[in-house]
């Protein structure tokens, strides 16, 4: 509370400051004014760019050469981010088809993107982070990425730091680029196109309108044209074809060998598992479509008005295994008092097990047209084929901006308008209800080959259609401005002053297609009635003064504060200083706090079951893989459980302290050396827990567990929210404990220019993690991270990328090397002890510049066709390797034209 206060008070006088020493200045005369610039991580213009933080540039003119096309891309080249979630996670996971930056690796939700330094729309499927397949790749000029918590500034969400993609400010004359990626494997064929072209000279015609529009498109990479997930069983599952069955007992007329049917081995109690790897797309099929136009107009010599169009859609589209279906029941007798030819013991089907004609448990005697006597079953649905999924994402955004200097301050305000919307579509599908009837009136047999009445009611139940839309907006002001101030000090050095405010007005709703829903709820575990939704405003106030106190000691001092619609108020300070003892050498430092607001999603998602993301044994029914008695393998035993999901009103924002301290050294003309030490501590973390987490701890998080009346666990999704068949366990949003990470961001470049040879140039960037530790509940232990798979991810001790390049006139050239250091697998029974090896790859290429305006470039990525290093993941559905750290495509080579005119 005292905090609090001095915060406030501390506000106060700043803005108040601000204000007097506004009013106080007289006007700059009618000169041109000194071009100043602005860094991210910082509000106030500067002729000197060094500020306190540490920023990284990176220009897309390099990136193009070295082939990379998405800003996904760009994301992996960069060593302080510890990816976590790209396009191919869609498969199977329903997340959109998202890509997400992680910056430290605490979350994509903690690192702030912007666009020409304004925020995006987050993804509207969970209202979680900006998706990076929006950004308009073809206009960006450059990336700037902020390595350190950034709150006092641009407020929520920027705590493991900032990245600032910007687009050309104008352009005139015209650009076209064609290319294609060519991998040596089967499938991924990539090709990409865009074409710009600007009219006007801002200076001597008084305006600048350019429009540029980038089209990409890949093939995707199926299960079978990769061998990643023929390293071991992966994605097994329990429900197979031919079906397992059980009364007490499982069994399969496969089993228990299993060398028949399709993908099955066995899984030792009778009954078989099937692999449904072989089924996962390694690489989506994707197309995306993005025009930005953008204008300038000068008013007069101090301002100019800018409005600024951009138009994104992404179309992902994968593909998964059949539908499964785990919660059968076929009866002895058919309706019409036949005996059932599908019925194990009946006609073909024999009776690996003894049957009880009597049985009936719980689950069949609250079930309608169950008989005594009958068996469950699990099928999966392959006369259907597999599944697919697409996601279609739009994004639209508008700002009308108004800039200049005025009365001495250079200012800039804005109005914008975002929006994206997102449709997911579902292919080879089926309607539960028809199948669980067809299966119990004997219609459909799940041992075999149909005859015409299943064939047509299989036809029949097959579904494609519209499962759930989900649209997010915001809608924002905000204005801010900065000037120099005095050289209060006498140290020859102007203090500067910057302040600002911002509003915004933010709504989204994800919604099930009700009906469809219904109809498909055993296969994909979205309840039909799924509706989230919510809205609130955030007013903003924020101000930052750097204050020279010696000739070679600068300090600055920011503090925001944001008032919230639904869980209230924060603000949040930060201090840095930079010192330069001699002109060669330069140290730097910072600390601030931060925060994260609770998402809209995360406070009104509403509660649904589905599937756990984990194939896992129940510890209390199946203890080490072992059904204890009178409890079946085929219900306890390396199952998808139910898991409840919901929002929490009651959510808190996640809190940081972020601190830095790094050194910038330039001994000779051309080389720099530098070296950051960060820190960031989370407290209060909002997340959910996971069902890995609680179904190998049953004693500590007995009170997560919902058992239903028989003692068990639901593994289908068509089985809740009944409370006679319905047990499941608790992941709803909560705050949870605190995370702490540090370490060290090096980096060394060198520009070498010879007379004779060209102009060489070296750079090198590289993270190294000291610690990353963080408890899963407050009071829990801290679980150590660094170099281990531990919850759902790993955290890399090392990553490095290096590049080294040449030019000469019309010629250059370049290569590129990535490292990921090893790490310890996520341990599982079968493959205790694992470590999965290191991962480096070179890239390399060539640019001739032909004819005047036409450049030609051609590379190999991954040169020496390294493969993803074995993984016995389970956390993403691709198995024998972890997809969200490496690459599944191998070799690709590529060729780039450009023609500027």
């Amino acid at each position: 509370m005292m905090m609090e206060t001095v915060l406030s008070r501390s506000l106060r006088v700043m803005f108040a400051g601000g204000a007097a020493l506004m009013l106080a200045q007289p006007a700059f005369a009618q000169d041109a004014p000194i071009q100043r610039v602005e860094i991210t991580g910082s509000a106030i213009k500067r002729i000197d760019a060094e500020t306190a933080v540490p920023v990284t540039v990176v220009k897309m003119a390099d990136l193009k050469k070295e082939g990379i096309t998405t800003v996904e891309q760009v994301l992996a080249n960069l060593s302080v981010s510890q990816s976590s979630q790209g396009t191919s996670q869609v498969v199977g996971s329903g997340t959109g088809g998202a890509s997400f930056a992680d910056l430290r690796g605490i979350g994509a939700n903690k690192t702030l993107i912007l666009l020409n330094g304004r925020r995006l729309a987050n993804n509207a499927l969970d209202s979680s982070a900006p998706d990076l397949n929006m950004i308009p790749f073809a206009a960006l000029e450059r990336v700037e990425v902020l390595r350190d918590g950034a709150s006092s500034l641009y407020g929520s969400d920027a705590v493991g730091g900032v990245i600032n993609f910007i687009t050309k400010k104008d352009y005139t004359g015209g650009t076209v680029t064609v290319g294609a990626d060519s991998p040596q494997g089967d499938g991924g064929f990539s090709k990409n196109a865009n074409i710009g072209f600007g009219y006007g000279d801002l200076d001597k015609d008084g305006f600048n309108i350019f429009a540029m529009f980038d089209h990409q498109s890949q093939q995707r990479i199926g299960g079978t044209q990769r061998d990643f997930n023929t390293r071991y069983p992966g994605g097994l599952s329990g429900s197979t074809s031919p079906a397992n069955y059980y009364q007490e007992v499982s069994a399969n007329p496969a089993g228990p060998g299993c060398t028949t049917g399709d993908k099955l081995v066995p899984a030792g109690d009778g009954s078989c598992l099937m692999t449904t790897s072989s089924f996962v797309d390694y690489i989506p099929k994707s197309k995306r479509n993005t025009g930005l136009i953008k204008g300038t107009f000068k008013l007069n010599e101090n301002h100019e008005l800018g409005v600024e169009y951009l138009s994104t859609e992404s179309k992902i589209q994968s593909g998964i295994a059949p539908v499964p279906y785990g919660g059968l029941y076929i009866n002895r007798l058919r309706p019409d008092g036949s005996l059932n030819p599908y019925f194990p013991g009946n006609g073909s089907i024999p009776a690996a097990v003894t049957l009880d004609p009597n049985y009936m448990d719980i689950g069949g005697a609250n079930t309608p047209g169950v008989q005594p006597g009958f068996v469950h079953a699990k099928w999966r649905d392959m006369p259907n084929g597999s599944r697919a999924d697409e996601n279609i994402n739009r994004q639209e955004r508008l700002v009308v901006e108004l800039k200049g200097t005025l009365a001495g301050w250079d200012y800039q305000t804005a109005l914008t308008y975002n929006q994206n919307k997102l449709k997911e579509n579902l292919y080879g599908y089926s309607d539960g209800d028809m199948i669980t009837k067809g299966v119990l009136d004997g219609v459909i047999n799940v041992f075999g080959a149909q005859d015409a009445a299943g064939t047509a009611l299989l036809n029949n139940a097959a579904l494609n259609g519209n499962i759930m839309n989900a649209v997010g907006r915001t809608k924002g002001a905000d204005f801010k401005m900065s000037r120099e101030v005095g050289d209060w000090l006498n140290t020859g050095h102007q203090a500067a002053l910057a302040v600002g405010a911002q509003y915004e007005h933010q709504e989204f709703r994800s919604a099930a297609n009700t009906e469809y829903a219904a109809k498909v709820i055993a296969s994909t575990g979205i309840d039909p009635n799924t509706l989230n939704e919510g809205t609130r405003n955030v007013s903003a106030f924020f101000s930052e003064l750097n204050l020279p106190l010696l000739k070679n000691l600068d300090v600055t001092a920011a503090v925001r504060y944001d008032k919230y619609s639904d869980f209230g108020h924060t603000a949040n300070p930060k201090f840095g200083f930079t010192y330069r003892p001699v002109n060669s050498l330069l140290l730097r430092g910072s600390y601030s706090k931060g925060f994260r607001a609770p998402s809209l999603y995360e406070l009104n998602m509403s509660e649904a079951y589905t599937n756990s993301g984990n194939t896992l044994n129940d510890p209390v029914n199946c203890p080490g893989g072992t059904p204890i008695p009178g409890k079946s393998a085929a219900a306890n035993c390396k199952q998808q459980f139910q898991v409840l999901n919901g929002g929490n009103v009651n959510l808190q924002p996640e809190r940081s302290k972020n601190g830095s301290l790094g050194i910038v050294w330039e001994p000779i003309n051309n080389l720099s050396v530098t070296a950051d030490w960060w820190s960031i501590r989370l407290t209060q973390q909002i997340s959910t827990l996971q069902d890995f987490d609680i179904l190998t701890d049953p004693t500590t998080f007995a009170s997560y567990y919902h058992r239903n009346p028989s003692g068990d666990l639901a593994t289908d999704g068509s089985q809740c929210p009944n409370p006679v068949t319905c047990g499941y366990i608790d992941t709803r949003y909560q705050n949870l404990g605190d995370l702490n990470t540090n370490g060290v961001d090096l980096s060394a470049s060198y520009k070498l220019r010879t007379k004779d040879y060209g102009t060489f140039t070296f750079a090198d960037n590289a993270t190294w993690v000291h610690k990353y530790e963080y408890q899963n509940f407050i009071g829990d232990e801290m679980h150590q991270n660094v170099g281990a798979f531990s919850g759902n991810s790993v955290i890399f001790r090392w990553q490095n990328t290096l590049n080294l390049g040449w030019s000469k006139g019309d010629y250059a050239a370049g290569l590129t090397g990535h490292y990921k250091s090893g790490y310890a697998d996520q341990d599982v029974e079968d493959h205790p002890g694992h470590r999965v090896a290191s991962y480096t790859t070179w890239d390399s290429y060539a640019s001739w510049q032909a004819l005047k305006g036409l450049t030609l470039t051609a590379g190999v990525r991954n040169m020496f066709d390294r493969v993803p290093p074995l993984s016995y993941q389970s956390a993403v559905f691709q198995a024998g390797y972890d997809p969200r750290y490496t690459d599944p495509t191998g070799r690709t080579a590529y060729v780039r034209a450009t023609y500027n005119f």
